[in-house]
């Protein structure tokens, strides 16, 4: 089952719910009785049970193409994510992390749009060095402190994708990511939700991104260099895990440029600290898609910020 929120012109905010992804019922109409947002109805025990429940006997629905998709997440409490969390990006970068313990930042809400919506690229005066990094979402439904890695899958209601896009520049300013992950409107998640109980174990599937087009990241989920129940349980250790938590679980490094990617070979293009064979950064015309099997493709385009001049409001 997928979970979603959308708008169209009947309403400005609503959440769907849909089997294939291509038609959808209503939650207001279908289940009434339940919470009509995201982190209260993931934090109430049985509700997406029920849901797919109505869901397996409703007739055909609406068609999702009908309507502009948003964040799925309303209030959402935590937004994290893991950085060198893959063992081909830590490769490529030269970095070094924890075997043992996560690499862990935050975001905020602000800096993340949904899927269809358009990513903005900051304006060349800012920074040039603005790159996609597609992520597994892992939302949290079930709360929980001091869980152990064991019963940590149980505490996940369901899977996401994420692009994460980082502002390169910003983000080596100091040894915190902060800023560099959190330009306004810089990174996407969506387009839904899809349940733990359907996505299954997470290392059985792969992502790749694709920027116009041509694919830039490939991988199996189990290159992770920590995984889903550990990232869980090591969170919970600090912090009380609340219902419609994300955690993104990083990216992996850049695919090999084909010989006729003359973009993808041209290191002289590149304003960020690694220059990569085979990355290109993101910029205003281009369009991002990641793709995770067993969810579906995150796609959005890239426009232009509004230029870096004093605004008040």
């Amino acid at each position: 089952m997928r979970l979603f929120a959308y708008r169209d012109a009947t309403a400005s905010r609503a959440l769907g719910v849909s089997v294939d992804g291509i038609n959808f019922h209503e939650m207001a109409v279908l289940a009434p009785d339940l919470p009509q947002e995201t982190e209260e109805l993931l934090g109430t025990d049985g509700a997406l049970a029920r849901l797919a429940e109505l869901l397996a006997v409703a007739p055909s629905g609406r068609p999702i193409a009908e309507v502009t998709l948003l964040p799925f997440l309303e209030r959402p409490n935590a937004l994290w994510a893991l950085a060198l969390n893959f063992k081909t990006h830590i490769a490529e970068t030269g970095l070094t992390t924890s075997l043992d313990y996560p690499h862990l930042f935050l975001r905020t809400a602000a800096s993340y749009v949904g899927s269809g919506e358009p990513i903005l690229a900051p304006p060349e005066n800012v920074a040039r060095a603005f790159d996609y990094e597609g992520e597994l979402g892992v939302v949290i439904g079930k709360p929980g402190r001091h869980i152990p890695v064991e019963r940590a899958l149980d505490h996940v209601a369901g899977y996401t994708i994420v692009n994460e896009g980082s502002v390169r520049e910003y983000q080596m300013h100091n040894r915190q990511f902060g800023l560099g992950k959190n330009f306004e409107a810089s990174g996407s998640y969506g387009p839904w939700m899809v349940t733990a109980d359907e996505f299954g174990d997470p290392t059985r599937h792969s992502i790749e991104t694709r920027l116009n087009g041509i694919v830039r990241q490939r991988s199996g989920l189990d290159d992770l260099l920590v995984g889903v129940a550990e990232t869980v349980a090591y969170l919970s250790q600090g912090y009380h895990l609340r219902p419609g938590d994300m955690i993104a679980m990083g990216t992996p490094g850049a695919l090999p440029p084909a010989e006729d990617d003359a973009e993808g070979r041209d290191l002289s293009r590149q304003f960020g600290p690694f220059p990569t064979p085979g990355l290109v950064h993101m910029r205003p015309g281009d369009l991002a898609e990641v793709e995770i099997s067993g969810i579906g493709t995150l796609s959005n385009p890239v426009i232009a910020d509004q230029p870096a001049t004093y605004r008040i409001g």
